[in-house]
């Protein structure tokens, strides 16, 4: 049985499978298994990983369900007990599997073990995040705090995480239908339950350049699951009263994302629902600017919106 489960979900990325397949094969801890979703590509993606033979990568393909459906296929499929995960346009550092497994011999109790990651924007340009509460580098060990270091950048990202499959089967599996944050629902349901263990080594690459991504195409025109989940927990008892400040700012950062995406989305009245029922102190100037964007006219905030972007891209 090998010691861990790469999972892998496909869907129309077929410049990158390649690059995400091989930053795998060059790990310098190679007992591993590869799934390979394929979540009905139109693009050939699935023939680049028929490609590729070793014996330690399995292609599942299946009927387009989303990027959930594509995870939990490939967690049912793991035979291992450790489960990673890794988008198909991004790729490992080579010592990433390495670190993960040391810091599930350090911490085997945890919930989840993630690494830092770094950011390629399409000039070519690297950026390294800088995280919220938690001990500098080079220490590793259990986040303090998940809640309150998740207001920063967030500390665990999809493709730099790998995840015990009892602790899966615990909290549950990602939520089916939701199109962004489906990720961040399954971190904050294991970080109400579990302590995540952490390390500064960078492992993953998230490249921006990538296309078909679903942040780059689609806005939000509700809550996120994330949300919805934080607030049935609190409304069951089951949130800790020392974590439930953090938890509500927490929930506040997504409410404010959800409520700027409703505005680009033409829903400003959504978006003014959401933040006259959003409280918070951390996020209390943000939440101001975009209640304002929010009672403006619609022509004006989508003016404003396409000029920054024409700015950020070097069109303006």
């Amino acid at each position: 049985m090998p010691k861990i489960s790469v999972v892998i979900p496909l869907y129309n990325k077929t410049p990158h499978i390649q690059r995400a397949l091989q930053s795998v094969f060059v790990q310098t801890s190679q007992d591993f298994e590869i799934v390979v979703v394929d979540d009905g590509s139109t693009d050939g993606g699935a023939d680049v990983v028929r490609s590729i033979y070793d014996p330690r990568l399995r292609l599942i393909q299946q009927e387009n369900a989303g990027v959930s459906v594509a995870r939990n296929r490939g967690i049912q499929e793991a035979k291992a007990d450790l489960v990673a995960f890794l988008d198909a346009d991004d790729a490992w550092k080579p010592e990433f599997l390495e670190t993960i497994l040391r810091l599930r011999e350090r911490f085997p109790d945890a919930g989840a073990y993630a690494t830092a990651y770094e950011l390629h924007e399409p000039n070519g340009k690297v950026i390294q995040p800088r995280y919220k509460d938690i001990p500098p580098s080079p220490w590793e060990g259990l986040i303090p705090n998940y809640f309150r270091a998740a207001l920063g950048t967030p500390p665990v990202w999809a493709s730099a995480v790998a995840v015990p499959n009892g602790v899966l089967r615990d909290v549950g599996y990602f939520p089916i239908g939701e199109r962004l944050g489906e990720d961040g629902d399954m971190w904050l349901r294991i970080a109400l339950r579990y302590s995540i263990a952490f390390s500064w080594q960078i492992g993953a690459t998230y490249f921006r350049d990538a296309y078909n991504r679903a942040c780059d195409s689609h806005f939000r025109q509700s809550e996120y699951c994330l949300v919805e989940t934080a607030k049935e927990s609190i409304r069951k008892g089951e949130v800790p009263p020392s974590m439930l400040p953090d938890l509500q700012e927490y929930m506040a950062k997504y409410t404010i994302s959800a409520s700027a995406q409703c505005i680009l989305a033409r829903k400003p009245e959504k978006a003014r629902q959401m933040l006259a029922n959003c409280k918070t102190r951390h996020f209390y100037w943000q939440k101001v600017w975009w209640y304002f964007w929010a009672i403006v006219p619609v022509p004006v905030s989508h003016f404003a919106w396409r000029v920054k972007r024409g700015v950020l891209r070097g069109n303006l």
